[in-house]
C-alpha cells in the first residue's frame, strides 16, 4: 500500500498530466500526497529555456505556484501537504522524499534527448538513480 507520496511538479505544462496520472492510481484514504515544487536557486546549473517564463519573473511567482498547488490539492481525494523549497530541483525532491518515507515519487519528464540531456542533465533521471523508493516517471506528450 503506498502511505505516502511525493508529487514533484514544475510549473510547466507537464504537471497537468503529471495530476492526471497521479488521479488514476488507486488510492487508500490513508494515503497521504506532498505535492511539491522546488524554486531552481539564482545561481544554479539549470538552463532555463527561453520560450518558457523563469522563476523570477512575475509569471512564475511563488504566489501563483502556491495557488496552482493549492488547486491541485483541492482536487485531491485524500489528506495532502505542500511543500514549497528552492535549490537544486533533483536534491531537493530526494530529500523531500527522505523526510516524508515516501513510497513513491511521481515526477514528470521534459523528454531531453542526445546533447541537452548530456549538457543539462535530467532531474527524473537523477531521482530516479538516487531515491530509496520508487519513481514514476510521467513523459510529456511528443
Amino acid at each position: 500500500m503506498l502511505k505516502t507520496i511525493l508529487v514533484a511538479l514544475d510549473g510547466s505544462e507537464i504537471a497537468e498530466k503529471v495530476m492526471k496520472t497521479l488521479g488514476d492510481l488507486v488510492l487508500s484514504s490513508n494515503t497521504k500526497v506532498v505535492l511539491c515544487h522546488v524554486f531552481p536557486n539564482p545561481d544554479s546549473e539549470i538552463e532555463l529555456p527561453a520560450d518558457r517564463p523563469h522563476p523570477d519573473s512575475p509569471n512564475l511567482s511563488y504566489f501563483q505556484i502556491e495557488k496552482q498547488l493549492k488547486s491541485y490539492q483541492e482536487e485531491l481525494p485524500v489528506n495532502s501537504e505542500i511543500e514549497l523549497v528552492a535549490g537544486d530541483p533533483a536534491d531537493e525532491i530526494i530529500r523531500l522524499a527522505n523526510i516524508y518515507q515516501a513510497d513513491l515519487v511521481v515526477i514528470g519528464s521534459r523528454g531531453l534527448t542526445g546533447m541537452k540531456r548530456i549538457v543539462l542533465g535530467s532531474v527524473s533521471t537523477q531521482v530516479m538513480e538516487e531515491a530509496f523508493c520508487s519513481v514514476l516517471v510521467v513523459k510529456s506528450a511528443n
